[in-house]
This record gives structure tokens, sequence and C-alpha cells, in this order.
């Protein structure tokens, strides 16, 4: 459970902005969305690869 404490003098809307950003480090959301559809291991594991290559050559060019 996401618990906010707002303080004293502060606007609703920094209160749900910390609250969104509070519900979107717990991964509730990705994780629910990964679960609608079942993807197989090796299916998993390859987008994993290409990710972190696509990752790393982003690396490799901004220190180019």
């Amino acid at each position: 459970m996401i618990i906010i404490n707002i303080k004293d003098g502060e606007s609703l809307d920094k209160a749900l902005k910390r609250f969104k950003k509070k519900f979107e480090k717990t991964g509730v959301l990705r994780e629910l969305r990964s679960r609608q559809a079942y993807e197989k291991k090796s299916v998993a594991r390859r987008t994993e690869i290409k990710h972190a290559v696509y990752i790393q050559n982003m690396n490799l060019d901004a220190t180019v």
C-alpha cells in the first residue's frame, strides 16, 4: 500500500504527482501489462538481449 503524507500548505496537485511517481516506481502497472499475455522464456530472453544491445550501442555512440 502506498502512503503519501500531505504536508502543511502543500497543494493537492503536488501530492498527486508524488503519488504517481511512487506508484510508477513500484512497477505494478508494468507487471500487470506483462501478465496479460504469456510470453515464452526464450522470447523474453531474446527481447532482453536485444534491449541490452540497444543500450550498449547508445552508450558507445554517446562516447564517440
